[in-house]
């Protein structure tokens, strides 16, 4: 009997032990996971934190977007309002919801959209309810049916035609769901335009309500975020090219953190496309703002992205040379040094330059000067490439070949010596062809620049300069406003 007491409480204080084990290990995973997520909450606040500060436009969005949707509820909250348009007020608070946006051109294109669509989609939706209504409860759902067929095709397929998907894809959108909703609601409801018209009332309201807050409250326009992009490209896009050139011919082997940061910047050009297509569709939109007119060419701003993006392709080649396995001798190098190393500044001070043009909105009298020393330089590596062996076949080459050929064992054959003095050769010969290809492209961007400045009408920079140092001029609030733009764009 005592052994037996003495296995039972051997028994019970092992259940009790692992018992408490247990109870341990699941309050330690427990602390552990808590522990964890308290972790990824503070990054996550830590990062929101950050993104807050860097950019605080997007704060200002939020409590914008916070103001809107307070003031639409005063129609819940306020009963004379509520009495006036009833349960419909949630479309007015849906509306908000759904078309406030970052910009002001898109909050703009969103509402004019809404409007457009649901206007357009009611109007039709209530006369197929009254021309089904007067054919008879027979043929009413068969004209309900197939009219929502056939406008609900045209719509769909009209967001397939480029001029209406890139201004009217969102309405053409919402005038699909209106019309299902009208027509099919219609067929049930008998106090149809009652409905649609508190529906349309409250719509409006919304619609107004954000374009106002929008543009009131600290907008943010589309067409400046272009112009800051664009422009900020075109700096990245020369430093890239001014760098790389720079890099090869010094033999810098192994670049510190901030010129390859400058080496690597003209891949923001090349995947810039998308956004400064957006940004220019939104842009017209907006009303006048700065120095931008309402009918600013904002389309052309495209035209430059596209051929910077053309010039950022052939950089990406010229790097891609510059990073083959195939490696050119220092000799070889230093022939083509200094010409290369001209073109390449050359064409970094071209594109500097057609960037301050755009961000001071003025015809600059050294764009010419800057493009003819381009060409020149160009000219000048295009002849020193043409003449190429012969420059690379000078008298001490000669001699260190005639060196290396008695030297060398009589079994090599001919073909493979002149393969290695050609694989010596091609990279450096690629290299000077690619920046000659580099400035037919960059005065492709001068071009596009200069179609931008007789379509915005920039003002010569001379004749600005003299109406400033005018005795008797004064300063305007435009070029006050000018000169603020302009401080910003460099903080920028």
């Amino acid at each position: 009997m005592a052994r037996g007491k003495e296995a039972t409480k051997e028994v019970e204080w092992r259940i009790k032990v692992e018992d408490d084990t247990l109870k341990s290990k699941v309050v330690g995973c427990m602390w552990a996971v808590t522990a964890g997520l308290a972790l990824k909450l503070c990054k996550f606040v830590k990062k929101a934190w950050e993104l807050g500060v860097n950019d605080p436009r997007k704060f200002i969005h939020c409590l914008k977007v916070g103001i809107a949707l307070s003031a639409v509820s005063l129609f819940y909250y306020w009963k004379p309002l509520y009495d006036g348009v009833g349960g419909n007020a949630m479309w007015a608070v849906m509306t908000v919801v759904v078309v406030f946006e970052y910009t002001a051109g898109a909050t703009i294109y969103k509402t004019v959209n809404r409007m457009c669509g649901t206007s357009l989609a009611g109007f039709l939706g209530i006369g197929v309810h009254w021309v089904a209504s007067r054919a008879g409860e027979q043929f009413e759902p068969i004209i309900v049916g197939v009219s929502l067929f056939l406008l609900a095709s045209a719509a769909t397929f009209s967001r397939f035609i480029p001029t209406i998907k890139a201004r009217f894809d969102y309405g053409a959108m919402i005038f699909i769901l209106t019309f299902c909703l009208v027509s099919i609601s219609g067929y049930r409801v008998d106090e149809l335009l009652v409905m649609a018209q508190y529906r349309m009332f409250t719509i409006i309201i919304g619609s107004i309500l954000c374009i106002i807050v929008s543009l009131v409250i600290r907008p943010i326009w589309a067409g400046f975020e272009l112009f800051v992009l664009v422009t900020g490209n075109l700096d990245k896009l020369a430093n890239s090219l001014q760098c790389c050139v720079a890099q090869y011919f010094d033999g810098s082997e192994t670049p510190d953190e901030d010129s390859d940061k400058q080496l690597l910047g003209y891949k923001c050009v090349l995947s810039s496309k998308a956004t400064e297509e957006s940004m220019a569709n939104l842009a017209r939109w907006e009303p006048s703002h700065g120095r931008f007119n309402f009918r600013h060419p904002w389309r052309q701003y495209v035209k430059i992205g596209a051929s910077m993006r053309s010039c950022a392709s052939c950089l990406d080649a010229l790097i891609g040379c510059i990073n083959s396995d195939n490696k050119a001798s220092d000799e070889m190098k230093k022939n083509m040094k200094s010409i290369s190393m001209k073109v390449g500044a050359d064409c970094a001070s071209v594109i500097r330059e057609v960037a301050n043009t755009m961000r001071k909105m003025r015809k600059s009298s050294k764009l010419d000067i800057r493009v003819t020393e381009m060409n020149s330089a160009a000219e000048e590596l295009r002849s020193l490439l043409s003449c190429y062996p012969n420059t690379v076949n000078t008298p001490s080459h000669n001699a260190k070949c005639s060196t290396q050929t008695e030297t060398a064992p009589s079994d090599i054959p001919l073909a493979a010596k002149v393969e290695i003095s050609l694989m010596q050769i091609v990279q450096v010969v690629t290299v000077a062809s690619l920046l000659i290809e580099i400035v037919a492209r960059v005065e492709g961007i001068v071009e596009a620049v200069e179609e931008l400045s007789d379509l915005a009408n920039f003002q010569p920079e001379m004749c600005v300069k003299s109406k400033q140092h005018s005795p008797d001029s004064k300063i305007s609030p435009d070029q006050q406003n000018d000169e603020e733009t302009d401080r910003t764009l460099q903080m920028v």
